[in-house]
């Protein structure tokens, strides 16, 4: 596995009062609320450390709810619990997907209920990068097959695409010259879903198996996942030759001129590299 499998943290019926619902009378008398919550995180910094810091808090979980509760009158219930989700994602970073349950047992309906419930289902969503990278066949026409077909993928939006560079072979310089695009979205894919995705879609779009840093018909890179680092043999974010590559930071200096990865300034990077004059070229 890329990534630790996700722990489930929960909270059952948190019982609150307040004056939330459609009526006039719902609002001026007020009634009670049960809420539930039930958080998918990755705790495994929290549990290898045996660390509190690092985990999700029951108590933070109620205070979140309890905050978002009393902030505003809410009139519906849906609504309550989708800013209850936003809240406890913008709170706990390792969280990954939180769902979100408000229950009304005196809810104003004219019929036998016990009580009504609504369920709000989030996730969370991270920021992306690639690189694209093609020097065989119609090259610019794959490039933009394979922005579009990222884009089309459910889970996956891509935000912003830059323009075509040309750039010299890097690594095998025997074989043809390559053209370069960037691109940067957000996705609820996990890591390794998004790696599948960029492989499925380079051997779709009729790239073979070669040599290492050889001639393809396209390469699809997943340059940084969020803020993660990941350390596997099949994949490693922040991508290892990102700060190497001027082919891979001319695109994205184009796009997201201010953009830090790892903590350091894309921008500056290019700047600071030693360029061949020519080796990278925006059409």
């Amino acid at each position: 596995m890329i990534t630790a499998p996700l722990s489930h943290v929960r909270v059952h019926d948190l019982c609150l009062f307040g004056p939330h619902g459609v009526h006039g009378e719902e609002q001026r008398l007020g009634q009670r609320f049960y809420i539930s919550i039930d958080v998918q995180a990755d705790l495994s910094a929290a549990t290898s450390a045996d660390d509190y810091e690092k985990a999700v808090c029951y108590g933070q979980l109620c205070q979140i709810a309890e905050a978002v509760f009393h902030d505003t009158t809410y009139h519906l219930i849906e609504t309550l619990a989708a800013q209850i989700g936003h809240a406890v994602l913008a709170a706990h970073a390792v969280v990954e997907r939180v769902s979100v349950t408000v229950r009304k047992p005196s809810a104003p309906v004219p019929h036998p209920v016990e009580d009504v419930s609504v369920t709000v289902a989030q996730q969370r969503a991270h920021d992306v990068g690639f690189s694209l990278g093609a020097n065989l066949g119609e090259r610019e026409a794959v490039l933009r097959a394979a922005v579009e077909s990222l884009g089309h993928y459910e889970g996956m939006e891509i935000e912003a695409v830059s323009s075509f560079y040309d750039s010299a072979p890097w690594g095998v310089e025997d074989q043809p010259p390559f053209v370069n695009i960037a691109a940067l979205g957000r996705t609820t894919l996990p890591p390794q879903a998004v790696l599948r995705l960029c492989k499925e879609i380079e051997q779709r779009l009729g790239r073979m198996p070669g040599r290492r840093w050889g001639e393809r018909a396209v390469d699809i890179d997943l340059l940084f996942y969020g803020e993660r680092v990941i350390e596997h043999p099949a994949l490693s974010v922040p991508h290892p030759h990102l700060f190497e590559r001027a082919f891979v930071l001319e695109p994205l200096v184009e796009i997201a001129p201010k953009l830090e990865i790892a903590g350091r300034s894309i921008a500056e990077a290019l700047a600071g590299m030693e360029r061949i004059a020519g080796d990278v070229t925006r059409r």
